[in-house]
């Protein structure tokens, strides 16, 4: 471990990690943490010694200028606190890097001995996986934890998930064995346009996260963005006739599976969610899932849309694992999650972009992507 800075102290802390790899489908739960340490002014104060952790032809670090000087930046996890202030204030410590390559459990001690340092208590661990989900529909996100008496307080699902996993199950199984409360909330990214950015899936994850842990989370202009990426997508789709055929079948099946809920629990957690924002007096109100706008920008300025590969072969039942790894739809992965976020009969393990020796994310994930959230 590479200290970086004192260790602060915190106000009933709560940590928030999240890894790149696969476990993080279409970069979703990566850019959620993110977001809240741009928001919120992140002050990092510690990194892992990325020596102990990753192979560095799996993740190579990078070269860059500074002043004329070359400098290298190492592939690692980070740890940032942020201050929340307000009537009850809150601070939280983000955890954000890349799956490690090896020594998982030690990667998990350290995290924890953190987390027992600071008095963290709670973690929340974001992923993202691949699943038949449409990109019109809001983004269903899953919120597991393997802790029953936590379940039943915070209305989350228990885990049942047997299968591979990634980090994200591991650190939550570590946490559980620890004694530290850990729920983990997946997102379910549509596998037919998986490539990131996915800012729609992302502020379905800040938004679930902001009920759960009762902070209102500023969201800039993920919802600018998230009206913006689905219009793109829409667009491409238009232009696909087997594409847009696709789409609408996946639109019947979540209307037809969700019917009760869209009419019960979603609407009147939505509204609370939005009386929360205006009596807090925030710009705007909150920020839905879906819309439209112009389409989204890269990091880089300019405009890109997202490849729409083909429709996956319509079996008689929704596509397998192998379809979706070896076909023309990117899985993404995510790791352990329990529950079932996208509405597969799997564990979220399985699909979560992984990332090969020239450190691009491989369009395969095995094992957790698209299944439902293991944790």
């Amino acid at each position: 471990m590479i200290e970086l800075e004192g260790m602060p102290e915190l106000i009933d802390p709560v940590m928030v990690a999240a890894f790149e790899g696969w476990n993080d489908a279409g970069d979703a739960a990566s850019t959620a943490v993110a977001h809240l340490d741009r928001e919120w002014k992140g002050e990092v104060f510690a990194a892992l010694d990325a020596e102990d952790y990753y192979d560095f032809q799996v993740n190579r670090p990078t070269v860059w200028l500074d002043g004329g000087v070359r400098k290298i930046t190492w592939p690692t996890t980070r740890l940032s606190v942020v201050r929340v202030g307000g009537d009850k204030p809150r601070d939280l410590v983000l955890v954000r890097g890349i799956e490690p390559s090896m020594r998982w459990r030690s990667f998990c001690n350290e995290i924890l001995g953190f987390a027992h340092e600071l008095g963290v208590e709670m973690v929340v661990i974001l992923g993202a996986l691949l699943g038949d989900t449409p990109h019109t529909r809001p983004v269903p996100v899953s919120g597991i934890t393997s802790d029953p008496d936590l379940a039943r307080t915070m209305d989350l699902e228990e885990t049942r998930y047997e299968g591979p996993t990634g980090i994200v199950g591991i650190l939550q199984e570590a946490c559980t064995h620890a004694g530290v409360p850990a729920v983990s909330l997946w997102a379910a990214v549509p596998h037919y346009v998986s490539q990131p950015p996915n800012p729609k899936a992302t502020l379905a994850l800040l938004n679930r996260l902001e009920d759960l842990i009762g902070l209102r989370i500023p969201l800039g202009e993920l919802a600018e963005d998230a009206r913006a990426w689905q219009l793109g997508v829409d667009q491409l789709a238009a232009e696909d006739s087997e594409v847009a055929e696709y789409v609408q079948t996946l639109e019947e099946a979540r209307d037809t599976a969700e019917l009760p809920e869209a009419s019960g629990e979603a609407i009147a957690r939505e509204f609370e969610r939005y009386l929360r924002r205006r009596d807090s007096g925030g710009p705007g109100g909150h920020a839905t899932d879906g819309g439209e706008g112009p389409y989204l920008r890269d990091p880089a300025g300019g405009r890109t849309k997202p490849p729409m590969p083909p429709r996956p072969e319509p079996e008689s039942g929704s596509p397998t694992d192998e379809d979706r790894s070896g076909g023309t739809s990117r899985s993404g992965g995510d790791e352990g999650q329990d529950g079932p976020p996208a509405g597969d009969d799997e564990g979220p393990e399985g699909r979560a972009g992984e990332q090969d020796d020239s450190g691009d994310r491989n369009d395969r994930g095995e094992g957790e992507g698209g299944e439902r959230p293991e944790s």
